[in-house]
């Protein structure tokens, strides 16, 4: 076997150990996991901002115009944010905690939109936390 193909079985791996803790998170599944990890290598290392707003999850100011007081979510990587907001559907429907988490924002009259970003917003800080520490989903790590 050649040096080539044994990196890359080697890294393979290596991704596959990285991919485990997070498919336990309620709402992750293996494409939103193969997707942060094609689009995020670095996720762990990072702070919650630096991964929200690589994602493109973070609120922008534009308090300009019309704007003025309103947030938009923008920039990061296109592809990655489109796919953690279906992760976002799934995970305020089957993730106890952020089921919870979207329940409040809905009582409180924010708009369905903005609830689901702030759950897809949530779940890369969730995946983040659990690269960084090490420590796997449970539902009270994320209350």
């Amino acid at each position: 076997m050649n040096n080539g193909l044994k990196s890359v079985i080697a890294k393979a791996e290596e991704l596959s150990a990285i991919a485990e803790p997070l498919r336990f998170i309620p709402g992750m599944g293996p494409v939103s996991v193969a997707m942060l990890l094609a689009e995020m290598p670095k996720l762990g290392p990072m702070t919650a901002t630096e991964a929200a707003a690589m994602t493109g999850l973070a609120p922008m100011a534009h308090d300009s115009g019309a704007m003025r007081g309103k947030r938009v979510i923008s920039g990061g990587r296109r592809s990655l944010r489109h796919v953690l907001f279906q992760a976002g559907l799934a995970a305020a429907c089957h993730n106890p905690v952020l089921k919870a988490v979207a329940k409040r924002m809905k009582e409180r009259g924010k708009p369905h939109k903005l609830v689901i970003v702030a759950i897809a917003r949530r779940l890369i800080t969730i995946a983040n936390a659990i690269l960084k520490t090490g420590v796997p989903w449970r539902i009270s790590s994320a209350a």
